[in-house]
C-alpha cells in the first residue's frame, strides 16, 4: 500500500481524489508526503483525514487515540457502514498491534472477536465507538437509560433478552450493533408493517437493509438470496418473517453465510409471539430453536414490550438459550407520563358525547392559554392539533365514529383492513405529518405496530380490548416523547360479556378443529389444557379485573400483572406514597372516591347483564379487524 501513496497525493489543500476499494483484511493506513492519513474501511470506502486537524507532528503517524478523534471531527460524512477501521499500521506497541490484527482478521460471528477487543487498551477499544455511530448514523445525541448497556452486551457477543415499554427504542439495540459489526444481522419480525417502517427508516439513514416477506417481488428476493449465497453479503440487516425461516432454501443460505463467519447476530422482535402463553402466539415462532442448535456461537437478541414471567421462561427455553450466560434487561413497565383512566359506560347511554366534551376541553385550554398558544405557534402547530388514536374492535364502529368526529369539526380518518392500501398509506402518512384533517386515527387493531410518531397525546379504547397485553401495548403508543398523555379505556359490562362470548366461540372452534385433526378420542378434551387458550382466558380476565378495580393505582396494577418488581417496589408504600410516585397519573390516585361514584353510576347492573346473556344478546358479535 505504501507504494501507492505518491499516486494519491492531494494538491495543496484540495480534497483528496477518490480511491479504489481494497479488501478490508489487507487494508492499512499510510501517510502521504502532504500528511494525509488514508484510512481504509470495511465498507470498501476510504476517507481522508488531515493530520493537522488534530495537531499531530508532520513526521509521525497518528496513534489510535488521535485517529479516533480525527474521525470524530472529520468534515466529510462518514458512511454508515464505516466502523471497524483498520488502523494497525499506526500502532507501534507490538502487543497492541497483535491484538488489533487478531480483531480485524477474526470474523465477528466468532466469540474470539470480542475477546480480542477486550485485550486492547482503552483508546483502541474506542474504535468500536457506539456514541460516534449513534450521532453520525442514527442522528441521535444520547442513549435512553439502559440502551448503552444492552448494545455493549450485544457487541461483546452475549445472548440478550430485552423487555421494555413501547417508547424505549428497542430496535436501536440491534440496529446499532449491526452497523458496527461486520457481517449480517437477521431480524425476525411477525408484522409486515413493523418491518416496512423499520426498513424505510434504515434506508433513510443510508444503511444497507433488505426484507423478504410475502409481498417481496421475485426479482428483489432473488437478488437478496444471491447476496447471501456469496457468503460475504453486502446487506447489513435482513428482515424476515418467522414463517420464511422454515424454508429449507433460506436455511441453506444462512449456513453459507455462517460458514464464512459473516452471520453477526439474530434479533427476534416481538418475541412474546414465541410463547403459547403470549397474547399474539404464532406457531412458526416455536420452531426457531434450530437457530441456536445450528449456529451455537451466533448471539441471539430477543425483544418484547409485553411478557409475563411465564412467557419469558417460555421464550428462553424455546430458543434454547442458556439462562446462566444470558444477559437480561427487564425495564420497568411503568410509564409515569401516561395518565391511565377507565370511564364507565353502558349500552343504554352513548359515550360519544363524553369523549367529544373531553377532547374539546383540551382544545379550549390550549387556545385560552396564551403561553401554551405561543409555544404551539413556535412549533408551527395548531391548538386543535391534538394527535390521537381511538381503537375499536369492530370495523363498523371505526367508520361510524370517524364520520361523527368529522361532522363535529374534528379531523379524523378511519384505518382498518377493509381499506385499500393507497387509502391506508395516505391516512397514515398524513396523520404522522400532522396534516390538518388527520388529527385522529380511528382504527382497529390493524393499526399501530411500528408507527414512529412521538407526539400522540391520547389513546382511547372504545371498548375493552382482547387482552391485557394488547391494551398495554396500544396505550403505550401515547406519549413516546415523554410528555404527559392520556390513555382512556371505555369499559362496560356488556362489552365484557361480548368479549367473553367471542373468546368462548373461538375456543369452541379450536376444540372442533382439534377433534377433526386428532380423531374422536380427543373430541372431548378440555380446551383449557391448551396453554394458548389458558393464556388468552387469563389475560382477558385480568383486564376485566383491572377495569372493575377501584382499590389501587392503575400503574401499580399494570406492574403487578407483568411481574414488574421494580415498578411495584416504587408503589408499595400505601396510598399516600402511591399518589406521590404516580404523580396523580391515574384516575384512582387523582380521586379514588370519584372513581367509585362513577363506576356505580356508569355500569349496567350484573342482573341486567345476566338477563341479556340468557337471551343471547351478545352471540352475534365477532372481532372484525
Amino acid at each position: 500500500m505504501s507504494g501507492t501513496a505518491s499516486a494519491l497525493r492531494p494538491a495543496n489543500d484540495a480534497s483528496p481524489p477518490a480511491v479504489c476499494a481494497a479488501d478490508w483484511r489487507k487494508a492499512r493506513p499510510v501517510n502521504t508526503p502532504e500528511n494525509w492519513v488514508i484510512v481504509w474501511c470495511c465498507s470498501q470506502t476510504s476517507i481522508f483525514l488531515r493530520q493537522g486537524r488534530v495537531a499531530l507532528p508532520s513526521d509521525q503517524p497518528p496513534n489510535s487515540e488521535a485517529l479516533h478523534v480525527a474521525i470524530d471531527i472529520a468534515v466529510d460524512p462518514i458512511p454508515a457502514s464505516l466502523w471497524l477501521v483498520a488502523i494497525t499500521g499506526s500502532i507501534h506497541n507490538v502487543e497492541t498491534r497483535a491484538a488489533a490484527e487478531t480483531h480485524l482478521n477474526t470474523p465477528i460471528g466468532k466469540k474470539t472477536s470480542s475477546a480480542a477487543v477486550s485485550a486492547m487498551p482503552g483508546p483502541t477499544r474506542r474504535l468500536v465507538d457506539i456514541d460516534f455511530t449513534l450521532r453520525r448514523v442514527f442522528g441521535k445525541t444520547t442513549f435512553r437509560p439502559s440502551q448503552r448497556e444492552i448494545i455493549t452486551a450485544a457487541l461483546e457477543g452475549h445472548d440478550v433478552f430485552v423487555q421494555a415499554a413501547t417508547s424505549f427504542g428497542k430496535s436501536l439495540c440491534f440496529q446499532l450493533p449491526a452497523v458496527i459489526d461486520l457481517g449480517i444481522t437477521i431480524v425476525i419480525s411477525p408484522l409486515l408493517a413493523l418491518m416496512n417502517n423499520q426498513v424505510a427508516a434504515l434506508r433513510d439513514a443510508d444503511i444497507t437493509v433488505e426484507t423478504i416477506n410475502s409481498t417481496t417481488p421475485y426479482s428483489i428476493k432473488s437478488r437478496v438470496l444471491a447476496d447471501l449465497e456469496c457468503g460475504h453479503p453486502r446487506t447489513r440487516l435482513l428482515y424476515v418473517t418467522p414463517e420464511y425461516c422454515e424454508s429449507d432454501a433460506f436455511r441453506r443460505h444462512l449456513r453459507t453465510v455462517y460458514d464464512h463467519g459473516q452471520l453477526s447476530r439474530i434479533a427476534i422482535d416481538e418475541a412474546h409471539c414465541i410463547s403459547e402463553w403470549g397474547h399474539d402466539f404464532r406457531k412458526a415462532f416455536t420452531a426457531l430453536g434450530w437457530l441456536k442448535t445450528t449456529f451455537p456461537d451466533v448471539p441471539i437478541m430477543c425483544l418484547t414490550a409485553t411478557a409475563t414471567a411465564r412467557v419469558r421462561s417460555d421464550i428462553i427455553s424455546t430458543l434454547r438459550l442458556d439462562p446462566a450466560t444470558l444477559k437480561s434487561f427487564l425495564m420497568t413497565t411503568a410509564r409515569p407520563n401516561l395518565h391511565y383512566s377507565v370511564r364507565f359506560k353502558s349500552d343504554t347511554k352513548d359515550h360519544y358525547p363524553d369523549f367529544l366534551a373531553w377532547l374539546r376541553g383540551i382544545h379550549s385550554r390550549r387556545s385560552s392559554n396564551p403561553v401554551r398558544a405561543a409555544e404551539l405557534s413556535a412549533l408551527d402547530q395548531r391548538p386543535t392539533n391534538v394527535s390521537g388514536i381511538i381503537y375499536t374492535l369492530y370495523r363498523r364502529d371505526c367508520e361510524a365514529l370517524a364520520a361523527r368526529l368529522v361532522v363535529d369539526g374534528i379531523g379524523a380518518k378511519p384505518f382498518h383492513a377493509g381499506l385499500s392500501a393507497a387509502e391506508k398509506d395516505d391516512h397514515l402518512a398524513s396523520w404522522v405529518a400532522n396534516t390538518p384533517g388527520y388529527d385522529v386515527i380511528v382504527a382497529t387493531t390493524a393499526f399501530g405496530m411500528g408507527i414512529d410518531k412521538d407526539n400522540v397525546r391520547f389513546v382511547v379504547h372504545w371498548q375493552i380490548p382482547k387482552s391485557f397485553e394488547g391494551y398495554y401495548q396500544e396505550a403505550g403508543r401515547a406519549g413516546r416523547d415523554g410528555k404527559a398523555s392520556a390513555c382512556i379505556l371505555y369499559y362496560g359490562r356488556e362489552d365484557r360479556d361480548r368479549a367473553q362470548s367471542m373468546l368462548q366461540r373461538e375456543l369452541l372452534r379450536k376444540m372442533h378443529a382439534r377433534a377433526r385433526a386428532a380423531g374422536a378420542a380427543d373430541a372431548d378434551a378440555d380446551p383449557m389444557l391448551d396453554p394458548a387458550v389458558a393464556g388468552r382466558v387469563k389475560s382477558i380476565q385480568s383486564l376485566i379485573e383491572y377495569c372493575e378495580d377501584t382499590r389501587r393505582c392503575r400503574h401499580r396494577a399494570i406492574c403487578r400483572y407483568f411481574g414488574d418488581e421494580v415498578g411495584l417496589a416504587e408503589r408499595e408504600t400505601g396510598k399516600a406514597g402511591a399518589v406521590a410516585l404516580c404523580d396523580v397519573a391515574c384516575d384512582w390516585c387523582r380521586d379514588a372516591a370519584d372513581l367509585v361514584r362513577r363506576k356505580d353510576r356508569g355500569l349496567a347492573s350484573e342482573e341486567w347483564c345476566s338477563t341479556q346473556r340468557e337471551q343471547g344478546a351478545y352471540d352475534e358479535y365477532d372481532y372484525d379487524c
